[in-house]
């Protein structure tokens, strides 16, 4: 049996069939699904090894690579003894699969997610529930859930898991109430009127509300941590919620500082984003059991790919438009807030410094600024620290088995990067 890596798929949207042939020319070809690809498994016609050959083909770019299966390998728990064989397709050709596609495998699972939100959140308050109507359906994808249940069943795996926990699906909850209630404060916060394109929960409801909304979702989501009973669970989750409020204070203490450095910006984006997701990975792999090590990588995934989302973030609010964006472009440096592509462009140009120093006072200044990072290379520099943190995050993958899950991790890390391309 051959055991293959198949990082250059993309399910749904494309073409893709696995065709095994067996040695003689009248053999017939039988298919094999796209999911035992994912799993990172081909197998032979009738569970034969001798002579077999299998053959890889992409309708839209035609047939691509034949693998002879004479040797079979030793498998353990699904995994090739030695380094699984690359499936090296054409990169070029290939269009990085979307989010949704990449998410297929956990569907159910937020859908059940999804049915759940609202009433956990709106049951005992109707203005509540209008808050939480407006912002759970304002377009998000559910990454940070999605990463719960992706972690939560690629670690399953590794333990013999069938099935997630009660845990597991709590846990998801719990990460996106505390996502969405960080959301809401710091729209307050930043006074914006826009979110995915959506007028905000303190634009329609005012201040008041939208901060007691916040407080009410950030206390659910505590009594729901603390009725999982697991203490390391609860001490890693509560100190996300710290952390949000650290972030904050830095960012706010920080705005138009043009001696901010790179290392302080990473902690502060740790703080405010990819302290969650940390979490989320890592408290997954918790209650699925495995060991501390491969927990304790889950976390260093979720840190990476949180860091690397967040720089690619700060790029896209330099390179999209606003009605991309959802919200006005450059919103973060109009507010003195600095962030990798500016850092980078101080390095090279002086005049930037003058500039946000100046706090934009003169007309036409923040599109100058803006000229100036695009100018000289703020933006390819930030790009480089992005793909050396998605590097990392895919590194920290290696612990787990071959899975569609995990490849889903993966091409996740991968699909973030592609928005900056």
């Amino acid at each position: 049996m051959m055991s293959m890596t198949c990082h250059n798929l993309e399910f749904a949207r494309r073409g893709l069939e696995f065709l095994a042939y067996g040695s003689s020319s009248n053999a017939s070809p039988e298919r094999i699904s796209v999911k035992d690809c994912a799993k990172g498994m081909l197998r032979t016609v009738n569970g034969g090894y001798k002579g077999r050959k299998l053959w890889c083909c992409r309708r839209d770019i035609g047939p691509c690579r034949v693998f002879s299966t004479n040797t079979p390998e030793i498998l353990l728990n699904g995994v090739a003894a030695g380094p699984p064989p690359v499936l090296d397709l054409n990169h070029e050709s290939r269009k990085p699969a979307s989010l949704n596609n990449l998410l297929e495998v956990v569907a159910e699972d937020l859908q059940t997610l999804n049915k759940n939100l609202q009433s956990i959140v709106g049951a005992e308050n109707p203005v509540l529930m209008s808050a939480a109507e407006q912002i759970f359906g304002a377009g998000g994808k559910r990454m940070r859930p999605a990463l719960v249940f992706l972690v939560s069943r690629a670690t399953a795996e590794i333990i013999g898991l069938k099935e997630l926990t009660k845990e597991h699906r709590r846990l998801a909850e719990i990460i996106e109430m505390i996502h969405t209630a960080s959301l809401i404060h710091d729209d307050v916060l930043d006074e914006s009127d826009m979110r995915r394109g959506k007028e905000t929960v303190h634009q329609l409801y005012g201040t008041r509300v939208a901060v007691l909304a916040g407080d009410f979702m950030f206390a659910q989501s505590s009594w729901y941590l603390a009725n999982l009973e697991n203490l390391e669970v609860i001490k890693l989750i509560s100190q996300v919620i710290k952390d949000f409020a650290s972030g904050e204070i830095k960012q706010a203490s920080s705005l138009f500082d043009c001696d901010v450095q790179l290392d302080e910006y990473l902690l502060k984006s740790y703080y405010k984003t990819a302290s969650l997701i940390a979490a989320s990975t890592k408290g997954a792999a918790i209650f699925s059991g495995v060991d501390s090590e491969i927990s304790e990588q889950m976390y260093q995934y979720g840190k990476n790919f949180g860091l690397s989302f967040q720089v690619v973030d700060d790029i896209l609010d330099f390179t999209q438009s606003a009605e991309d964006l959802g919200k006005p472009s450059a919103s973060d440096l109009a507010r003195g807030n600095l962030t990798a592509p500016v850092i980078f462009a101080l390095e090279k140009e002086t005049k930037l410094r003058d500039i946000i120093e100046s706090e934009f006072c003169e007309s036409g200044s923040l599109e100058e600024a803006i000229d100036i990072i695009k100018s000289c290379g703020g933006i390819d520099k930030a790009r480089e620290l992005a793909k050396s943190k998605a590097d990392l995050a895919v590194k920290n993958l290696q612990c787990l088995p071959s899975s569609s899950f995990r490849f889903s991790l993966e091409e996740m890390v991968k699909n973030s990067l592609e928005r900056i391309k």
